[in-house]
C-alpha cells in the first residue's frame, strides 16, 4: 500500500518567506560596529539592512572581535556567531530593520533601518 501523498507546491501566505524562499533574497555581506551599536546586513538586491547590536543580549555583550568572527548559513538565509552560540535568521532581520524604520518614521527621526 502507497501512502506517500504528492506535494504540491504552494506559494507561502508569509510575504517574507516569499521573498528568502521563492525570489532568493541572501544576505551576503555582514559589518558590525560594537561602538555605533550596528549591524548591517548586505543583500543581494544591493540593498543593505541596518539594526542595532544592542537589540540582541549576546551581541551586545560580545567584544568587537567576537562580533568580527560571523560567517553566513544556509546560503545566507542566516548569520552565525558560534563562538556567542547566537544565530540570527534574515527573516528575523528583516521584520526588526522594518519595525526600526516604522517607528523611527512615526518619530519624525530623520534616520531608516532600510538603506538603498
Amino acid at each position: 500500500m502507497n501512502t506517500s501523498k504528492k506535494v504540491a507546491n504552494k506559494r507561502s501566505p508569509d510575504p517574507f518567506d516569499r521573498l528568502i524562499f521563492e525570489k532568493g533574497l541572501r544576505a551576503t555581506q555582514v559589518v558590525v560596529d560594537k561602538k555605533l551599536d550596528m549591524l548591517l546586513v548586505i543583500l543581494n538586491n544591493s540593498r543593505v539592512l541596518k539594526i542595532r547590536l544592542s537589540d540582541y543580549e549576546k551581541l551586545k555583550k560580545a567584544s568587537q572581535s567576537q562580533l568580527n568572527r560571523w560567517k553566513l548559513i544556509s546560503n545566507g538565509v542566516g548569520i552565525e556567531w558560534s563562538e556567542l552560540d547566537e544565530d540570527l535568521s534574515l527573516k528575523g532581520i528583516i521584520k526588526t530593520a522594518a519595525i526600526n524604520a516604522a517607528l523611527q518614521s512615526l518619530e519624525g527621526k530623520g534616520e531608516y533601518s532600510f538603506v538603498a
